[in-house]
């Protein structure tokens, strides 16, 4: 498997994975400061990965980007209170790390 077709069944599974805890963990309430961007990134995630190749890679870099952005803010929120957010930090090291693994498979296959 090639780094894009890796990446993008790891922007399925963050997706994926990011919607099924909204309901899970009963997060789908009004009062979820993490509602909407967990829905944005669950967007940008799933539509990213279905993209052509030659648009998927920056597209995921920028999906995976927002990702893990939300995914640190969440542990960093549950570390505050003095938990740890086993899935946010997993789905945040996952989406910078294949962010980087996009940037650099881009930087080497460039004309």
């Amino acid at each position: 498997m090639t780094v894009v077709s890796i990446s993008r069944v790891a922007a399925v599974a963050v997706s994926t994975g990011t919607f099924v805890f909204l309901f899970v963990n009963g997060s789908w309430r009004r009062d979820n400061l993490f509602l909407v961007p967990d829905l944005v990134l669950c967007a940008l995630l799933a539509v990213a990965a279905a993209l052509p190749a030659r648009t998927a890679v920056p597209a995921m870099v920028l999906a995976f980007g927002v990702s893990a952005g939300v995914l640190m803010t969440a542990t960093s929120e549950y570390a505050v209170d003095g938990r740890f957010g086993v899935a946010a930090f997993v789905g945040a090291l996952a989406s910078a790390g294949f962010a980087v693994a996009l940037v650099r498979h881009s930087l080497r296959t460039r004309p």
